[in-house]
């Protein structure tokens, strides 16, 4: 008999879509601070200087917590190649960040439940059921609106922001084998841990490494400090309530990018761009209803007392 998760408190459930609106503003501010920092460092640059943040917060909140007991290293492998898929995902969308616009990058980037549902029946023996292909079908319908491959050119943007979809994808499978034993603290702290080693051996390939100016100081403080408390406020919501209601809430990130491309930098709205982020929810929410429970023969469906 299988046993239904129950609905969490109506408070909790409040709770969470604030946490879950917590997180679309900080992703949303992650955007705009990545572009501004991008115009005087480079992608590998900005990945240095977040890790940096990052390493001081996860260290000071683990040290405060007492928490140093959770930092194993037993899944180190698994680990690192989360975080080398985490790594080219966000060089990559900040790249891309630069040259297409905001509203193109958050679609494409939204793509990546699609590839998780494609891959997650090879890599992690899940069931590809009639539901998760319509979801995947959805999917790439509406990449292919927003790109449109044959009538209008495939620039570096498009490609990057399509890459970093398929990293955050790999990034997604691998959380999901490492929090079957691992704290989220352990997570975070060897994400930031691995993620500064990379960007150092990469901010400082060709032997320079610059320094944040007054004007972009700031916005690469913004970029450390969204981009990991953007991750601490979706892991709270997701704990109080179901990905189901989490999720939707977390869709509100591609309206919000796309309004603050056209304030901010005067894009314009390409309808095909919002028809097709409407198809790619739609896959989305389609992975996300909550699936049939399987009816076994001969167990009664009345309710237990």
């Amino acid at each position: 008999m299988t046993v239904s998760r129950p609905t969490p408190p109506r408070a909790d459930q409040i709770k969470a879509v604030l946490w879950a609106l917590a997180a679309v503003c900080s992703f949303a501010a992650m955007a705009v601070a990545g572009r501004e920092a991008g115009r005087s460092l480079d992608t590998f640059e900005i990945m240095t200087y977040r890790s940096i943040i990052g390493i001081v917060l996860v260290c000071g909140v683990i040290t405060l917590r007492r928490r140093w007991g959770d930092i194993r290293r037993d899944r180190l492998g698994l680990h690192g190649a989360r975080n080398l898929c985490h790594f080219a995902g966000q060089n990559l969308w900040l790249y891309a960040l630069t040259v297409i616009p905001l509203a193109q990058v958050a679609v494409l980037e939204f793509s990546y439940p699609i590839w998780v549902a494609l891959a997650a029946p090879f890599l992690l023996g899940e069931r590809m059921t009639l539901q998760r292909a319509v979801a995947v079908a959805l999917g790439f319908a509406g990449i292919l609106l927003v790109v449109r491959p044959g009538l209008m050119p495939v620039n570096a943007g498009t490609l990057a922001a399509l890459g970093a979809a398929f990293c955050f994808a790999g990034v997604a499978l691998a959380t999901r084998k490492l929090t079957a034993d691992q704290t989220t603290l352990c997570i975070m702290f060897w994400l930031t841990a691995m993620q500064l080693v990379m960007g150092l051996v990469m901010a400082l390939h060709d032997g320079a490494m610059a320094l944040p100016d007054a004007r972009a100081l700031p916005f690469v403080i913004v970029v450390g400090l969204a981009g990991l408390l953007a991750h601490v406020f979706l892991t709270t919501a997701l704990s109080l309530a179901p990905a189901t209601l989490v999720m939707p809430v977390e869709f509100l990130r591609l309206p919000i990018t796309a309004t603050l491309g056209a304030v901010l930098y005067l894009e314009g709205l390409d309808p095909f761009v919002l028809l097709g982020s409407a198809v790619i929810l739609g896959g989305n929410l389609v992975n996300l209803w909550p699936r049939r429970a399987p009816h076994v023969a001969g167990t009664s469906r009345r309710k237990l007392p």
